[in-house]
Parts: C-alpha cells; structure tokens; sequence
C-alpha cells in the first residue's frame, strides 16, 4: 500500500495526468469538430499568377499595382476573395465611373477569370473566402427565422421584403430578388459600399443561410396576391386605408343621394 502511495504522489504525475488530457481533448476535437463541406478549392500558383495579369490589366491604375490603394481608391489588401467575387461577380468593378454609389452592370470576366482575380487578391492577405455551396444552400436555411433576421437587420435600408430603397447623398440599397445566394453571402461579410459587416459574431453562419432562404422566397413573387409595389406594410397600409375609406365614403354619398 505504501508503494501505491507513493506512485500517486509522485512528483511526475501530474505531468503525465496534463499530457493525457491534452491528448484526449485533441482526440475528442479531431472527432467532433465540425468540417468545412464543399470548401472552396485551394488556389493554384497557375490561377494566382493569371489572376495577377487580369488585375494589372484591369485593376492597378486605380488601386496600385501592388494591390495597396492610392491616393483616391481603397487598398485590397485583406478583403479576401469573397470581396472579389462580389465586386467582380456583379458587374460593379472594374467601375465606369465615380459616383455616388458603383452600381451594379453586365458581368466583364467569366468565371474561370473572377476566380483568378480573387485568388490573387486573396494571397495579397487573409480575409474572408467565397463560401462553400452547404453555406448558401436555401434548401438548408429556415426563411421563418430568416424573415425575423431580415427585418431586424436589413430591413431599414432593403425594404421589409427586399425591395430595395433610397439612402441619404445619392445612394440606395439594390433590390435582392435577383441576388444569387452566393452573392448576398458575400455581401454580409464583406460589406460592400454602404453596407455593414456582419460578421460572424453579428450574424452566424447559419443565421446568414437562414436570411438567404427568405430571400429566395421574396424572389418567386408575393405569396399573398398583389403585392402592390413592395414598398412596405406602412404604405400598403395606407394603400389600403385610402381605398377603404374612400369606397365607404362613396358608398356614404350615394346613399345619402339616394334617399333624398
């Protein structure tokens, strides 16, 4: 018993009781932990140096040919790929113009070259990545929940439903109908222009698919009717209340005249 005791107190044990846990937790984390599905695949050199050639061609007069900014236009190191896809994935850069807001217009690269120019973006530094397909899959988001999400988050700027509206000096949030799931994604991380990062402290994962699956359903047309331009339940309320009272008004007078 005395020999027991003494291998329990030796001064080695709990050495050897922190490297056990240790192991037993990176063996419990290798197992649970969640995986990535469908992740973007790892950019090649071959597909960082074209995009490096696309971006010197069509980028560089306006923010550096390093990436880094100049005096008048934003530096891309750090946006990450997500934010090149957007822009370039929209029609919004390479921009035709200054203005108040860059808007959106026909697509200028294919695919194979947008995912070029974000790869080389994306080794300038880290910053967020284009989502996997699981991410912005709507058939795996929950719209109820999307819906509640929306109004409390976007809600303001894009309308109760999506619309779109105006903002202050010139510019406007864009109408979502159309925005791919990919795209919407990519702007909740990213922020574009007017817009704010949700990060994934502000909006989870989840919670991001959750919004794009309200917003496809915003896409397929109103389920309840006419949808009276989308503008919004005050001014469909009002919509409403107007054609309301006036039909009883005129329903009013014309049985006042009827009975004179």
């Amino acid at each position: 018993m005395k020999a027991l005791a003494a291998r329990r107190h030796d001064r080695r044990a709990p050495v050897v009781l922190l490297l056990l846990a240790l192991l037993l937790t990176g063996a419990l984390y290798a197992v649970l932990a969640p995986t990535a599905a469908d992740a973007a695949p790892t950019a090649t050199a071959d597909q960082v140096e074209l995009g490096e050639k696309l971006f010197q061609a069509n980028c560089a007069t306006c923010h550096g040919p390093d990436g880094t900014g100049t005096d008048e236009y934003p530096s891309l190191v750090g946006v990450g790929a997500a934010a090149v896809d957007f822009q370039v994935g929209t029609g919004r850069m390479p921009a035709q113009m200054n203005g108040a807001q860059i808007q959106a217009k026909p697509v200028q690269f294919d695919e194979e070259q947008i995912a070029a120019l974000a790869a080389y973006v994306a080794s300038l530094g880290p910053g967020p990545a284009v989502p996997s397909a699981e991410q912005v899959d709507p058939a795996l988001g929950d719209p109820a929940s999307g819906l509640e999400l929306f109004r409390t988050n976007c809600a303001m700027c894009h309308n109760a439903v999506g619309a779109g509206g105006a903002l202050s000096q010139g510019k406007y949030a864009p109408n979502l109908w159309a925005t791919t799931p990919t795209h919407a994604y990519e702007a909740m991380v990213t922020g574009p222009q007017s817009m704010p990062v949700f990060n994934d402290a502000t909006l989870t994962p989840e919670e991001k698919r959750d919004i794009i699956a309200f917003l496809e359903l915003q896409g397929e047309g109103s389920p309840g009717g006419v949808d009276l331009g989308s503008l919004g339940p005050v001014s469909e309320g009002l919509w409403a209340w107007v054609v309301g009272m006036g039909l009883l008004i005129g329903a009013a007078v014309w049985i006042g005249a009827r009975s004179s």
